[in-house]
């Protein structure tokens, strides 16, 4: 355990439970909420039968906390005193426990995938016309707004398919995800149930405030209101299209809160690494940070940016290179990270065609939670009685327990993933096969696995890897091309910035000149307009990169 900052130790110590922590990337904002509960319980501010409520925005970030929560809080105090849960975890534990009081039905079916979306494509209402429904309903159902008020705005706006689908949905007793929060926030209207949540929960902790929306603070003000640590950093508030609203939320809780403590030291980042964070500033709002100690990063760290005639030269130049860093480093985590999924497709073959194995973010099975329950279907599953199922698909829902696992984000990856098993059992391969693809569960996670990874800017949210490499910075990928507006552009150099970020030793950014769409069709690429910004850093050429690899000092690399 290492001797927290002065900063943690005034967070830790801390007598007002309403605190707010801005951290930017690699500041240690993470560890400083574990030491922040290990000291509301070591003081006794929180007494059984009180609990510390955490909350996160995915599984990923649970899985994230409660690592670094580990370090400073025995597994019998979290067990006593502390609840870690995402958004979507907590409305549903809501739903189940008091939908009553708002007239919700307690065996409303919960969300596992985006019914939404599959009941446009099954309609056939296209991208503008899926999109402009979601946005629809999405709007309104981020207000305090009951059933009935739903249905009047919906025939108030006479969009014919928004109405179809809300009478469907509620006809079939389900709940979207849109659902969830909406239904939580009017059960904790009622003063009975929010006072008993605000005495169950003595503490209250978000991480991550930059990417709350309005509702999602005023669900966290009924359950803890003068009892919150918010911790976060405007510069990576990159989910403005789920609703977050980075400036508006900043504005609202700093009032509430006793202290405001900032960090501006990165323990995670080189100097050369941050040097590419900093200049992004201009265009985030951020505020520069500073190595706390540069002298003990080797070679003073990577950054550098490159340009391919096209992404099959740029994935085979890539994959070199991480295989190249894991040769010297074979501890070390390299990601590999663009703006969008799809941009990665080249580089993803690359390596499929190489041999190479790869840890892809977007796979479900790999959460840890989900990864354990599939593990433990695998060593029940007896291949013949699958073969003599008439739905092989429900025959593997029922026997994962499907029905018992209430926690949306967990439904939606169990039910990714048990169709990633089918999949791989019907080419043939066994139960115990399939079981040893699985390469992450119970003490080995996406979030300490060596090798390569593969994922979207927004999925690295919140993560850290040793060596990140940034691909397709070209306009219409970041910013991406349904970014127009002002305040659009400026979240997208955000998520520009949370990407380089990621990186503790080193960090590349490349482009290429022409890009085939996903049809085939090939398309000139302008690099993206933020590709200046890294230029003002210095970032190495081809030829320095290559230099710099060769002579790193990977024993001392391997040891950082």
């Amino acid at each position: 355990m290492k001797q927290p900052t002065a900063a943690q130790v005034q967070v830790r110590d801390h007598e007002s439970l309403a605190l707010l922590l801005v951290a930017p990337a690699g500041c240690g904002k993470t560890e400083t909420l574990a030491i922040r509960v290990a000291g509301l319980i070591e003081t006794g501010r929180i007494t059984s039968p009180q609990r510390i409520l955490v909350t996160t925005f995915t599984n990923r970030a649970k899985d994230n906390l409660r690592d670094r929560l580990r370090d400073y809080v025995t597994y019998d105090a979290q067990r006593k005193h502390v609840t870690v849960m995402n958004f979507h975890g907590l409305a549903a534990r809501l739903i189940r426990a008091h939908g009553a009081v708002i007239g919700i039905d307690s065996e409303i079916e919960l969300p596992e995938s985006d019914w939404v979306t599959n009941r446009c494509l099954e309609l056939g209402l296209g991208d503008p016309g899926r999109d402009s429904l979601n946005a629809l309903l999405s709007g309104l159902k981020r207000q305090p707004l009951d059933d009935v008020a739903i249905a009047a705005a919906l025939a108030e706006n006479g969009h014919k398919w928004a109405i179809q689908i809300e009478e469907e949905r509620v006809a079939a007793n389900r709940a979207t995800y849109d659902d969830l929060l909406r239904y939580a926030e009017l059960i904790l209207a009622n003063d009975a149930v929010a006072g008993l949540y605000r005495n169950h929960f003595g503490a209250v902790v978000v991480d991550e405030y930059q990417d709350l929306t309005p509702q999602q603070l005023r669900v966290l003000q009924r359950l803890g209101a003068g009892n919150i640590t918010f911790a976060g950093d405007l510069a990576q508030g990159i989910y403005g299209f789920a609703g977050a609203r980075p400036n508006e939320i900043d504005a609202t809780i700093r009032p509430l809160c006793d202290e405001v403590i900032p960090f501006n030291e990165s323990h995670r980042s080189s100097p050369a690494v941050l040097s590419m964070v900093n200049v992004m500033n201009a265009l985030t709002g951020g505020e520069d940070l500073a190595c706390a100690d540069p002298a003990s990063w080797p070679g003073g760290g990577l950054a550098g940016r490159l340009r391919f005639p096209n992404p099959v030269n740029e994935a085979d130049w890539v994959s070199k290179a991480a295989r190249v860093i894991l040769a010297g480093a074979p501890n070390h985590r390299v990601a590999v990270m663009s703006r969008i999924k799809s941009r990665l497709r080249f580089i993803d073959q690359h390596l499929e065609d190489a041999g190479v194995e790869v840890h892809r973010w977007e796979d479900g099975v790999l959460d840890t939670e989900t990864a354990t329950i599939v593990r433990s279907t695998l060593t029940r599953l007896k291949p013949a009685d699958l073969a003599d199922s008439d739905d092989k698909l429900t025959f593997l829902r029922d026997l994962a327990g499907m029905a018992q696992v209430e926690e949306p984000d967990t439904r939606k990856s169990l039910a990714d993933a048990l169709n990633w098993v089918l999949e791989r059992l019907g080419d043939g391969l066994s139960p115990d096969e399939v079981a040893s693809r699985i390469r992450v569960g119970d003490q080995t996670t996406l979030l300490n696995a060596a090798g390569i990874h593969l994922l979207s800017g927004h999925v690295g949210k919140g993560q850290q890897f040793d060596w990140v490499f940034i691909l397709g910075a070209e306009d219409d990928n970041i910013p991406f091309f349904r970014a127009t507006s002002p305040a659009e552009v400026e979240e997208e150099a955000r998520i520009l910035g949370v990407m380089l970020s990621r990186a503790r030793h080193g960090v590349v950014a490349t482009h290429s000149e022409v890009v085939p769409t996903v049809s085939g069709n090939k398309r000139n690429r302008d690099r993206s307009r933020f590709w200046p910004y890294l230029d003002a850093a210095n970032p190495l050429d081809r030829e320095e990169i290559v230099e710099w690899v060769k002579s790193a000092p990977w024993n001392e690399l391997r040891d950082r």
